[in-house]
């Protein structure tokens, strides 16, 4: 067997539809491309979301609201969660990145403490903000927050 004389096995292959090749082939004339419009032109692409010349779904919703591009998305915990988390993973200086190696939160996440449930330890919390029953709760259990 040499590499000039492989050959698919038979059956294997078809020759492809011979488009515009005269009326004889059965595909001549305007060769399965209709007639007139944008499609049966040659060069002819279709714009992305093109409707046919209907308005576009995105063009007939109506446009609402406003996204301000500095909006600053934070995770909630609360101090059951802070008190639980802390418990559970033998923690007494809560930081962002002592909850992201414990799964709680992803490495960009911003989190804010808020005031619901107890703390019944001592915690040391760096957090990115903070709610005033929070803080008070906290100081008040014998611990501190800082927000970075």
């Amino acid at each position: 067997m040499q590499l000039n004389n492989l050959k698919p096995a038979a059956g294997s292959t078809k020759s492809g539809k011979r488009i515009a090749r005269g009326q004889g082939s059965g595909r001549g004339g305007t060769s399965t491309r209709g007639h007139k419009g944008a499609k049966s032109r040659s060069g002819y692409k279709s714009k992305r979301n093109f409707e046919g010349g209907q308005m576009p779904l995105q063009m007939r919703l109506p446009k609402r609201g406003f996204n301000s591009p500095n909006r600053v998305e934070y995770v909630a915990l609360n101090l059951e969660n802070l008190q639980a988390i802390s418990e559970k993973h033998g923690l007494s200086e809560i930081t962002p990145t002592s909850l992201y190696d414990a799964g709680i939160i992803k490495k960009n996440d911003r989190y804010k403490v808020l005031g619901n449930g107890e703390v019944t330890s001592a915690l040391t919390i760096t957090a990115h903000a903070v709610s005033a029953s929070a803080k008070e709760a906290i100081e008040k259990a014998g611990g501190s927050i800082t927000t970075a």
